[in-house]
């Protein structure tokens, strides 16, 4: 079921998250804003310490004081990391990604859901949160279409950084290699765990563009 990202102006529901801040708190009494869910929950449901998940709160309220941030604030936040390149097409990937409701929303649950996954996840939950990033129409299959899209973001994210400087027909190549692996397993020419390495390989570039 779809879980929602509700409003709150009790700010108190804070201080789990939140301990080295609490005079902020007093601020922000009249301010109508997103709660968290409380930090043994979050510990139960990602693969984060409660340190780890204080540090994570503290940075995406700095960012997003209302506690919930949209798609042309998140791509605003997300582009600063990547001066060198235009990083708004995938950012807005990534969003849509990161948003588990679809509300056009992402509230900090939704953040360190999926982050856990993408840093900590099995192999199988990492493939499931692949797919839901690369089927951009949420159909449930993933076309030569839609992963073009996300490379080719990607490529020009990461722009002059590049070395040696990619040509410009390297995102199709890309995605043409992958689904080659995809039809030699289906075809059982090779071990079907080689589509497996291949799409968790390539997942690496996200660990490391998040």
């Amino acid at each position: 079921p779809q879980r929602a990202c509700y409003l709150s102006i009790n700010p108190q529901k804070d201080e789990a998250l939140e301990t080295e801040h609490g005079a902020d708190d007093d601020v922000e009494l009249a301010a109508v804003r997103h709660q968290p869910e409380g930090l043994a929950q979050l510990q139960a449901q990602t693969k984060f310490t409660k340190a780890e998940l204080q540090s994570l709160y503290r940075g995406f309220k700095a960012e997003c004081p209302s506690g919930l941030v949209d798609q042309d604030t998140f791509k605003l936040i997300y582009s600063q990391f990547f001066p060198q390149g235009d990083a708004a097409a995938y950012a807005g990937f990534l969003f849509n990604a990161f948003d588990a409701d679809g509300n056009g929303l992402i509230c900090f649950q939704d953040f360190v859901a999926g982050l856990s996954v993408l840093l900590r996840g099995t192999v199988q939950e990492k493939l499931h949160w692949a797919f839901n990033l690369y089927d951009l129409n949420k159909d449930g299959r993933i076309t030569k279409e839609e992963m073009l899209a996300i490379v080719q973001s990607i490529y020009a994210m990461l722009g002059r950084c590049t070395r040696p400087a990619l040509r410009p027909e390297a995102p199709a190549r890309h995605v043409e290699r992958f689904f080659q692996v995809g039809r030699a397993a289906r075809d059982g020419e090779r071990d079907g765990g080689r589509l497996d390495e291949a799409i968790v390989s390539s997942l690496r570039l996200f660990e490391d563009t998040v």
